[in-house]
């Protein structure tokens, strides 16, 4: 027996294939929505991520930038005190150099010259006096500017003869009346100027004296 199909098998084919179109399109879009989909969540992750790691590099900062003012603000401190320190090693220094000065003048005034007058006007130090010869006044000028630790830079600012009476008799004599000027070092540290107080306070007594007797 013999079977003729007379259905549109052209039509139906057509339509199997139509269908397998679309089943493939329809599966296509789903893989690419599911990359898609996966894709915007890695790129969010990494978004959110990134954003968090923002703002612990803004947290940190801020802590930072805080630290930096707070060690502005202690070196400004610092510099104060040390601004501090040195004014009060400068006073103690300060206070002393009246003893270093005298106990000075003592040692270094040649026999034969007399000082009649000594000012201090900060570290510059005006002396007057009298010398038997201008030898002498040369040795004391010497004597400032290359033995004492305390004293530095003479300079003679006027020298003159005059005759002057001898104390005790009618006699007169020729001398020569000077006026110089000198410059007191400073301490170098207050240790040292400390231990520049014992030796120079031996002197007090001596330069009180000879002192005295340049008055007289």
């Amino acid at each position: 027996m013999i079977l003729i199909n007379l259905l549109p098998h052209r039509e139906a084919r057509r339509q199997q294939r139509k269908q397998a179109f679309f089943a493939g399109i329809g599966m296509a879009v789903v893989v690419g929505a599911a990359i898609v989909g996966g894709w915007y969540t890695i790129v969010n992750s990494q978004i959110n991520t990134q954003e968090e790691h923002n703002q612990f590099l803004s947290s940190e900062i801020k802590r930072l930038d805080a630290q930096i003012a707070d060690v502005a603000t202690l070196k400004t401190e610092i510099e104060a005190l040390k601004a501090r320190q040195k004014a009060v090693e400068d006073l103690q220094a300060d206070r002393n150099m009246p003893v270093y000065l005298l106990n000075e003048l003592v040692k270094q005034t040649p026999e034969g010259v007399y000082l009649t007058s000594v000012k201090q006007g900060g570290q510059q130090v005006a002396i007057t006096g009298v010398a038997q010869t201008n030898e002498r006044i040369s040795e004391f000028l010497r004597n400032t500017a290359s033995n004492s630790p305390w004293l530095e830079k003479p300079q003679l600012v006027e020298i003159r003869a005059q005759t002057m009476q001898v104390a005790g008799s009618r006699d007169q004599r020729r001398m020569f009346a000077f006026i110089m000027g000198v410059t007191l070092k400073r301490p170098p540290a207050p240790g040292s100027a400390a231990s520049g107080v014992a030796g120079a306070a031996s002197g007090v007594a001596a330069a009180a004296s000879a002192a005295s007797t340049a008055t007289r």
